[in-house]
């Protein structure tokens, strides 16, 4: 019964509640738990007045991530650094893409100032894809991170990278920058990879994410998998654990959502109760902390993950 509510493209009504969607191939509706809260009190107009006072980019905004409202309102932000302009013109990403004109030398400080302004217990800091940059905007990243932890010594920061091209002299310049999190994400199982990303490639993301652990194997590597593109059950799971042979110790799964009818559509909506499976699949499978639901974003509540990685770490250390 359990493989039967997964076929692709339709599940089976069942006592769960599940929504049957007979036909993936046509546009489908929102269901009912794609609910948003929109939240603009104090604290999302304070951090957005600050951010246009740094004219500083979040991707929050860029990417129009759905749950904007409750982390501003929780004082809690992405940062995008390197401009706002990718290099890449993924399928599933809001974020103008074209070339770049120039390297701000100046944002890693002005991004310290708004941490600090935000008075941030773990701060978040993302990019575009540089490609045009030879480190891919590496010693950005780097330089953000020591200014982030000068000004707040007790801050803990996550970097969501991207590949780098493989490069690795570029991954290490963020990893000797010691983030308490490396999180660069596959987005998608193997088979959707080429249709869903730009340039980016399936095993060069896993290869990204093994040779971090091989540089610095104290820091927790993190990844995302968005669902809804089309994709298999059966390869969501071999997607963890793809991961997990990378050493890869935090997952989070959400629902994929169009940003623009230009956008690749959604081919399904999981309901909760298949991302708790797949959150019980996760744990499984030894990922330190999963984040699974269909507004779950790779920064949704990541500060809790930065506690149940160093949680894992402690009792690995005390059974060893």
């Amino acid at each position: 019964m359990r493989q039967q509510l997964f076929n692709h493209g339709t599940y089976i009504q069942a006592k769960a509640g599940f929504t049957t969607l007979t036909n993936r191939t046509a546009k489908q509706p929102k269901p009912d738990w794609i609910k948003i809260k929109l939240t603009t009190g104090d604290n999302y107009q304070d951090i957005k007045g600050m951010m246009r006072s740094k004219t500083l980019h979040t991707v929050c905004e860029e990417a129009r991530c759905p749950n904007i409202y409750e982390c501003w309102a929780n004082r809690t932000a992405t940062f995008m650094i390197l401009g706002d302009i990718c290099t890449r013109a993924c399928r599933f990403c809001a974020v103008n893409t074209g070339l770049p004109t120039e390297l701000d030398l100046l944002e890693p400080e002005r991004v310290a100032e708004a941490a600090e302004g935000m008075k941030l217990n773990h701060c978040v800091v993302t990019s575009v894809a540089r490609d045009d940059l030879k480190d891919g905007g590496a010693a950005i990243f780097a330089e953000t991170v020591a200014a982030i932890r000068r000004r707040l010594p007790l801050c803990s920061v996550e970097v969501l990278i991207p590949d780098f091209l493989g490069d690795r002299d570029s991954l290490e310049i963020v990893m000797n920058s010691r983030p308490d999190i490396l999180n660069h994400n596959i987005e998608t199982v193997e088979r959707m990879s080429d249709r869903v990303r730009a340039r980016a490639k399936y095993r060069r993301s896993l290869e990204l994410l093994r040779r971090a652990k091989e540089i610095k194997p104290d820091i927790p590597t993190k990844s995302s998998i968005m669902l809804g593109v089309g994709e298999e059950w059966d390869e969501i799971l071999q997607a963890m654990d793809d991961l997990r042979a990378a050493d890869c110790d935090i997952l989070t799964l959400g629902q994929y959502l169009q940003p623009s009818p230009k956008h690749l559509n959604v081919e399904k909506y999981y309901p909760p109760e298949q991302f708790a499976l797949l959150k019980e699949e996760g744990l499984k499978r030894g990922f330190s902390h999963v984040e699974a639901g269909p507004l779950v974003r790779s920064s949704y509540r990541a500060h809790e993950q930065v506690k149940s990685a160093a949680k894992a770490r402690e009792e690995r250390s005390v059974s060893q």
